[in-house]
């Protein structure tokens, strides 16, 4: 099977990679206020779903702020920053947090501290979607499993302030049995290319219709994925011992793993997003230019196999 064309080095060759915000109907109530998108997007990704040990939210920016164009990353990278600032955009919002753990400096000589400057010094405020962004209706997990086709989705871990449908990762069931190989191939086609591919674990003939997938690293959900009856798991950066420990713990060699890039499985939920967000503003009157990155931010370069 072949890869559909989603190498985001190329904007041209990406899926819905812009979207524009402004071509609603509706009234123009003015410009956009960065508070005003922040509304927006609290309707949409809700803080509450995010975990406990995360941290969501503005980064940098003043509320009051006018916003016209808007970036969509997964990494708050100095390359993702300097695009969203050659875009003019005064709003970069992205999936992965740019101060996660504490800092005790942001000093311009550290990576860290020169993102912020870079930031602050351009006007671009930085808003970060992460775990809210996997758990909400129509979050990262659930654009995945959308992707790959699965029907009667529901979370594997519901979450505790959230709707039934919400919660992280997400198990389905494919319209029709696959063997293991050929769902791989659908998995691998519907990503960006990126140098680390798709490793698969389990028969390439094995047969599967139930699929479990969390989009970033899923490899502590195991428990949850075979209490789903899952045929197959789909996640991201397993590590060894758990692989391992998870094959050993298989019952008739299932659940299958795949495991696939951590920024390809969450880049999928930036075009559904950047829509989302394009078409609450523009339901408010707003005109408000959204674009995704093009920026590929996975950290790999190549990989050597073996043949």
């Amino acid at each position: 099977m072949e890869p559909v064309n989603t190498d985001v080095s190329a904007e041209s060759d990406r899926p819905a990679a812009a979207v524009d915000a402004g071509t609603g109907t509706g009234e123009d109530t003015g410009a956009a206020t960065l508070g005003l998108i922040q509304l927006a997007v609290e309707e949409l990704w809700p803080e509450s779903l995010a975990e406990d040990w995360d941290e969501v939210g503005l980064v940098a920016g003043h509320p009051n702020a006018e916003v016209h164009r808007v970036m969509f990353a997964v990494d708050p990278t100095i390359d993702v920053i300097e695009e969203a600032i050659d875009f003019g955009a005064e709003l970069l919002i992205t999936h992965h947090p740019l101060l996660l753990k504490g800092v005790t400096s942001v000093a311009a000589n550290t990576a860290k501290g020169k993102a912020v400057h870079r930031l602050i010094e351009s006007g671009t405020a930085l808003l970060t979607v992460h775990t809210n962004g996997d758990s909400a209706v129509g979050g990262v997990s659930d654009v995945l499993a959308d992707a790959l086709g699965l029907q009667n989705v529901a979370p594997l871990t519901p979450a505790a302030n959230g709707l039934p449908e919400e919660g992280i990762g997400r198990v389905g069931d494919l319209d029709e049995v696959l063997t293991l190989g050929d769902f791989a191939a659908r998995v691998y086609g519907i990503l960006p290319s990126v140098a680390g591919g798709v490793r698969v674990s389990g028969d390439r003939d094995g047969l599967i219709r139930r699929v479990a997938v969390c989009g970033g690293a899923g490899d502590s959900l195991f428990g949850e994925v075979r209490a789903s009856n899952a045929d197959v798991y789909v996640t991201a950066d397993l590590r060894h011992h758990p692989a391992s420990e998870a094959r050993e713990a298989a019952v008739n060699d299932r659940p299958y793993l795949i495991d696939v890039s951590h920024f390809a499985s969450e880049w999928l939920w930036l075009p559904a997003a950047a829509e989302a967000l394009g078409n609450v503003l523009t339901d408010q009157g707003h005109d408000v230019e959204i674009r995704v990155s093009s920026t590929n931010s996975d950290p790999w370069d190549f990989i050597l196999t073996p043949g």
